[in-house]
């Protein structure tokens, strides 16, 4: 009888997390009939069943329940071993990497240079979206790694501060040069506040801040392109309350002026998340990382209130 391998152990638990062939089968860069096969295979050389197949899902049974920790052991064994080998080429597949928009404009590009020197082998997914969706798409486990600010539907086990980011408010010049010192809110209220989207926590402050100081429901410009935000608040449209680390650029050529109103949402924290009970142990490594390159980046000088 032939022993299991890798490869059916790894694809015996893709399909288990994922509940389905095609989507282990996408995991794994492979076809489904490729993941039927392997499983097969596996069934075969342990004597048990471990799946029940029925149209459109996919169920343990009892011995497959019995048998997924120890498969998982494997896993993890292996990785084990190639970071003990010190051959970190030796770490190949895809790492499936969800980030929010503010990370692409600021330390994304050095994390991905890290990423690439320490393990070269590895291949990323990038998914560029809103923290509540890298949330539900990280618990769903289409995505093996989030970076990503809080607040969170959904636990996750694995989890690298990645700094707390401030807020500000900013607008083109020559609006900054109308308001003033000293602006009130008032003042604001007659511009359109172009800011996060609504499912955002810098939303919601700003809406609660302004109903707290009973003025009518301000002109809320939400926005899910937060670089497009950015142009149009350039562009004269409003007033935006948005991340410093986004606009330093924009203020430091001039293009945009913070505005001196004293309050502002509350600061952002990001994090790595991540899955550390089920997920490869690159995603782990690549969370270090990740961690890594948001203190680099806080310890040049930029807009971030501390990397933990």
């Amino acid at each position: 009888m032939r022993r299991p391998n890798l490869k059916q152990i790894e694809t015996f638990v893709a399909v288990a997390d994922l509940g389905s062939f095609s989507r282990a089968a996408t995991r794994l860069g492979t076809t489904q009939p490729g993941i039927s096969q392997r499983i097969a295979a596996l069934e075969a050389a342990l004597g048990a069943v471990l799946l029940e197949r029925d149209p459109g899902s996919v169920r343990l049974t009892a011995r497959g329940r019995d048998l997924l920790d120890p498969a998982r052991r494997v896993l993890r064994a292996a990785d084990d071993l190639v970071v003990a080998s010190g051959n970190p080429a030796a770490f190949d597949g895809v790492l499936r990497l969800g980030v929010t928009e503010m990370v692409v404009h600021t330390w994304l590009g050095d994390f991905l240079a890290r990423l690439a020197a320490a393990y070269p082998a590895l291949a990323v997914e990038l998914t560029v979206d809103l923290s509540v969706t890298l949330d539900r798409d990280l618990a769903e486990r289409t995505l093996d790694l989030a970076f990503q600010s809080g607040p969170f539907a959904h636990p996750a086990s694995g989890s690298v501060p990645l700094g707390t980011y401030p807020l500000t408010w900013v607008a083109a010049p020559s609006v900054a040069a109308a308001l003033g010192p000293g602006a009130t809110l008032e003042a604001l209220l007659a511009h359109p506040i172009l800011t996060h989207a609504r499912d955002t926590r810098p939303y919601a402050d700003v809406e609660d801040h302004v109903r707290r100081a009973g003025r009518k429901t301000p002109r809320l410009v939400p926005s899910n392109n937060l670089a497009a935000c950015i142009r149009m608040t350039a562009q004269g449209m409003g007033v935006a309350t948005l991340l410093d680390a986004m606009v330093a650029p924009e203020i430091e050529s001039g293009r945009l002026a913070r505005l001196d109103y004293a309050w502002t949402p509350e600061p952002l924290a990001f994090f790595a998340r991540y899955d550390a009970e089920r997920a490869p142990r690159f995603v782990s490594l690549a969370a270090g990382l990740a961690g890594e390159a948001a203190a680099a980046f806080v310890a040049d000088g930029k807009p971030a209130l501390s990397s933990a």
